[in-house]
């Protein structure tokens, strides 16, 4: 089992989404985007069950899952892996996860379940700017993807 960091939980708390992979059945991969991704504690993440049935289902199956989170201004992030357990309603994962999703959004959504990974790997992502580019800081970078991504708006 894997410890998380204070810099895998800075990133995890800033990016706001991040991107879940499992398998499917046949092989194939699943790949999810997620809202709702927050540290339970050092060793483990925990996400939301809102419209996630596919990722949910593979997961009864196979509860290998790997997790993508970037910070996407400063183009580096982290990817976790480790194995998911579901957690019903009545549970204090699923009070975790639903209570910050009904206030900020409203008590419509529905969290049928809490996903919560053991984390057993972290590896670092890194975009190749800063290697190739000795000029590159995550300020630089922060600094040319807001604006950018503002201008798109």
């Amino acid at each position: 089992m894997k410890r998380i960091s204070q810099e895998v939980e800075t990133i995890i708390k800033k990016a706001k989404l991040c991107f879940v992979a499992t398998v499917n059945p046949d092989g194939s991969p699943n790949l999810s985007p997620k809202a709702s991704l927050d540290v339970w504690d050092e060793y483990h993440v925990i996400f939301a069950h809102i419209e996630s049935f596919n990722t949910v289902e593979n997961i009864k199956i196979n509860p290998k899952i790997a997790i993508n989170v970037v910070d996407f201004f400063r183009r580096k992030g982290f990817c976790l892996e480790g194995k998911a357990t579901l957690f019903q309603q009545g549970t204090p994962e699923h009070d975790f996860v639903g209570k910050p999703l009904w206030e900020n959004h409203g008590s419509q959504y529905l969290v049928h379940c809490a996903v919560k990974v053991k984390v057993e790997s972290v590896k670092s992502l890194k975009s190749p700017a800063y290697k190739y580019d000795e000029k590159v800081t995550e300020d630089t970078l922060a600094t040319y993807f807001s604006n950018y991504y503002n201008n798109e708006l």
